[in-house]
């Protein structure tokens, strides 16, 4: 071997036995009953399913790409509906039959000022999400407090926040707290 052929294979050895990074690894297939399964708990958890409310969930559930071939065909089925139930939202969206009447009045409902309180772990705990306000952490502890579907107060860590038109902090502080003012 001549002596500049000895020099490159020695520069050349280190790159062969060189440890090569390992390609990443790919979660594995999800068995398409589990991800039917999967997609009609997440419908009767929500009643509409888009991808925005995938961001909310636990990070092990099937990605929104994964999930959207088996909504196409429980559509096709006829056993849930698609199409543009939550208006500002982007993208594909599916339905449960029964919960598009239910969309509609609440659409249709006049604001009458209710207000409703909720705990972080609710489901419908999407601040910072899907609805405008900072994220309330999903603990027991903390509150949301709505006015007609609106987020205008809440508890985080034993600290109350309101709205910048929040008009009577003492009402909100107490429907807040548990003891909504008579």
């Amino acid at each position: 071997m001549p002596a500049g052929a000895e020099a490159n294979a020695e520069q050349l050895a280190p790159i062969a036995t060189r440890a090569q990074p390992a390609a990443p690894s790919r979660k594995p297939r999800t068995d398409p009953e589990t991800l039917e399964h999967i997609a009609m708990t997440l419908l009767r958890r929500y009643g509409v399913m888009f991808w925005r409310l995938l961001e909310r969930e636990a990070g092990w559930l099937p990605s929104w790409r994964e999930l959207l071939p088996v909504y196409h065909r429980l559509e096709a089925r006829g056993e849930i509906r698609g199409g543009r139930f939550v208006a500002g939202l982007s993208g594909e969206q599916f339905a449960l039959p029964e919960a598009i009447p239910l969309l509609r009045e609440t659409r249709r409902r006049a604001h009458d000022g209710s207000y409703v309180c909720i705990s972080g772990i609710d489901p419908l705990n999407l601040c910072g999400t899907l609805l405008p306000g900072e994220k309330v952490p999903a603990l027991a502890g903390n509150r949301i407090l709505f006015r007609d579907g609106a987020p205008v107060a809440t508890q985080i860590a034993g600290k109350f926040h309101y709205g910048l038109d929040a008009e009577d902090r003492e009402a909100l502080h107490a429907w807040l707290v548990g003891r909504p003012p008579i």
